[in-house]
């Protein structure tokens, strides 16, 4: 009764009220102390501040330069232009004060009617804000940033110069940005020179450039220009006449210049804002226009030799005329995972091209074996001189064949690997299991779907396949004695004035033991001095693994018999690990390769780390603490002779009877196993 007399009371809601009030005005006063505390003085020359990016030892190795952007005035931009920019982006521009409550909420119950989001709730200061000072994120913290920018941008700036400075730096897709620069790439045109259904066609990118790109799709293009036009007859900027004349022209591109990424290691820093994007959520626009200091990972005597190299022509196989021979090659720090050199296509370096060597996704072949075949058993206790089956194989309809169309009843599992034969490899990974391969695959970090989970997994016969920079990272595990660390360009980024505002930190994976690595490391230095891997020889310890991918089963190949599709090389010294990729953009009957990894990856392999090396004294792979077998790799140096004196006396009973006792016991090839045959006087 007391507590409902208390609510009836007229002072409690007096007090209540002022309460309210001056909690209000306390937060109100807060948020415009807070607001008029923002720094938008990068605003007053937002165009002159280059991206500085340096090398590992902190020198200046490159600059971005804002010359990239092509400013223009806002008189110079043809009104139905600007028009169409607003109706689209923005209806209520020159009304509210940076922030449109009104906007937010209708463009919200239009997307949810129509699913079509043809306005966007952020208004055209927001997006300046954002573009200019903040990050991509999509925080709550972010957006309440934004709100204060965008008020403090409208108290500072005038309509026409915040429009003018959205139109310099928005985004308007295949490396454009700025509307000179998008009207001079797409229409071949300056900006005051376009017409109404070119400005209706610029100004619906905005939403999405890369879904309404004119060069990826016309007809979403068209239709996208079509809403533009529609939203602005609607808002009354042009008649119906004027509507339907615009939208009745055909799409005519023009030819723009094409912009060459030119500068010291192009390849690299390109890379670098591949990553900058991708994993710190920058815009591209705060990038090149934003003043910041960025800190890589690059060793220039390695990104140096690895540009020289790809500029030879001789290293890299005949191109037909109409399509060069692409290639792409990672080079890691196993140490640290920093990447030290990259290189991702070969030919004119262009602003954010396809990288062959971070955005490629092949089927990487025999490459593979050792991640999904080789690793898993070496943790399963086989070791280098395992019995292995090479005969005619047929597991559920699966019948995989060696490249030498050969068999050989049974071999090495060191032999096996260092001839890259695929029956044992297959055999094998049947006999670990499947989910083996599967786990030592994942954990090495290359994504695998479910179409993978079979026996061509132990050829690397990938549904989605994998780039040269995660087959790099894949392999460095094995040259740091099992640890991988995760494969990064960037090492921190700051402002200009040296404010901190990103910092790599890179996982570290275990992806397999000390013991079993090492084993690898021997087995793969054992492939290429006396295997596939030979043309890969540095000079110094290397170790490394071949591998080719077939032309597919199609009709358009039939006949061609000595034809494949990709080639690769991975492999490392105790410095550097790198992959190497080359193959066709486009593979057709007139576009594929007749190499072998041993070939053309393999001798680029060779040439560039023996170049980025030469000053490197030479040193030797690290031994695990407590290893106890084959720390001597002279020992794995078969004697061919007495290998096959001992062949010819042992007949397919012996080795039956032989597994079937080790199979009794568990494993049957358990190291100790080897050594006790070995002390015996027995050589597989």
């Amino acid at each position: 009764m007391e507590v409902a007399m208390f609510y009836k009371r007229p002072k409690f809601w007096v007090a209540l009220a002022l309460f309210i009030l001056i909690s209000f005005l306390l937060l109100a006063l807060a948020a415009g102390l807070w607001i008029a505390s923002l720094d938008v003085s990068e605003l007053e020359n937002p165009l002159v501040q280059p991206t500085v990016i340096y090398d590992k030892d902190g020198n200046k190795v490159s600059q971005l330069s804002s010359s990239k952007i092509e400013p223009i005035s806002i008189n110079e931009v043809p009104l139905h232009t600007r028009q169409a920019i607003i109706a689209v982006e923005d209806r209520r521009f020159y009304e509210h004060r940076g922030v449109d409550v009104w906007s937010i909420l209708r463009a919200l119950v239009r997307d949810l009617k129509s699913g079509d989001f043809s306005e966007g709730g952020s208004t055209i200061t927001q997006q300046l804000a954002k573009n200019m000072f903040l990050y991509a994120d999509k925080t709550l913290e972010r957006k309440l940033k934004e709100a204060g920018y965008a008020l403090k941008i409208e108290l500072t700036l005038s309509k026409d110069e915040i429009l003018e400075a959205y139109l310099n730096h928005i985004y308007f897709g295949e490396g454009r940005w700025g509307i000179q620069n998008a009207a001079r790439f797409y229409f071949g045109k300056n900006v005051q020179d376009l017409s109404l259904d070119e400005s209706a066609i610029l100004a619906g990118l905005l939403k999405a450039p890369s879904i309404y790109s004119p060069l990826n799709s016309q007809e979403k293009a068209i239709a996208r220009r079509d809403t533009v036009l529609s939203l602005m007859r609607e808002q009354e900027y042009i008649s119906e006449e004027e509507y339907l004349n615009a939208k009745a022209k055909p799409l005519t591109l023009g030819k723009g210049p094409e912009e060459e990424l030119s500068g010291k290691y192009a390849p690299y820093v390109d890379y670098v804002i591949e990553e900058a994007i991708a994993r710190y959520g920058y815009t591209q626009d705060q990038i090149l226009s934003s003043g910041l200091q960025i800190y890589t990972q690059m060793d220039q005597s390695v990104q140096q030799a690895a540009e020289d190299v790809y500029k030879d022509d001789s290293f890299f196989p005949p191109s037909v005329s109409d399509q060069m021979v692409q290639s792409g090659i990672a080079i890691i720090d196993q140490h640290t995972g920093g990447i030290r050199g990259l290189v991702g296509y070969r030919g004119k370096s262009l602003f954010r091209q396809f990288n062959h060597a971070t955005q490629l996704k092949r089927q990487p072949g025999s490459v593979l074996k050792p991640l999904s075949v080789y690793g898993p058993a070496l943790e399963q206790g086989y070791n280098p001189y395992s019995t292995l089956y090479d005969g005619e194989l047929n597991i559920d309809g699966y019948q995989p064949r060696n490249w030498d169309y050969q068999t050989r009843g049974y071999v090495t599992l060191q032999e096996a690997i260092r001839n890259s034969w695929n029956i044992p490899a297959v055999w094998l990974l049947n006999e670990i299991g499947i989910d083996s391969g599967v786990n030592f695959v994942q954990r090495a970090g290359i994504p695998l779907t479910k179409d993978d989970y079979n026996l061509s997994l132990a050829l690397g016969a990938l549904t989605e396949g994998v780039s040269p920079l995660q087959m790099a990272q894949a392999y460095s595990s094995f040259a740091n004695l099992g640890l991988m660390h995760e494969a990064h360009a960037i090492s921190k980024i700051t402002t200009a004035n040296g404010q901190k505002v990103a910092l790599a930190e890179p996982q570290t994976v275990t992806v397999t033991d000390p013991h079993s690595a090492y084993t690898m490391t021997l087995l793969l230095k054992n492939a290429v001095e006396n295997g596939t891997g030979k043309n890969a020889y540095v000079g110094r310890p290397t170790a490394g693994k071949t591998g080719s991918v077939e032309l597919p089963p199609l009709e358009e190949f039939a006949g061609i018999n000595k034809g494949v599709k990709d080639v690769w090389f991975a492999g490392y010294t105790p410095e550097l690990t790198a992959a190497v990729w080359m193959g066709y953009d486009k593979t057709d009957r007139d576009h594929y390769l007749t190499i072998s990894g041993g070939s053309g990856p393999a001798v680029v392999f060779r040439e560039i780390l023996s170049r980025a090396l030469a000053n490197t004294p030479v040193t030797t792979f690290d031994v695990p603490s407590g290893y106890k077998y084959f720390t001597d790799p002279s020992i794995w140096e078969e004697d061919d002779d007495k290998n096959n004196r001992n062949k010819d006396k042992r007949d397919k009973k012996d080795r039956k009877d032989r597994k079937d006792k080790r199979k009794d016991r568990g494993r049957f090839d358990r190291f100790d196993d080897f050594w006790d045959d070995f002390f015996n006087g027995w050589s597989p």
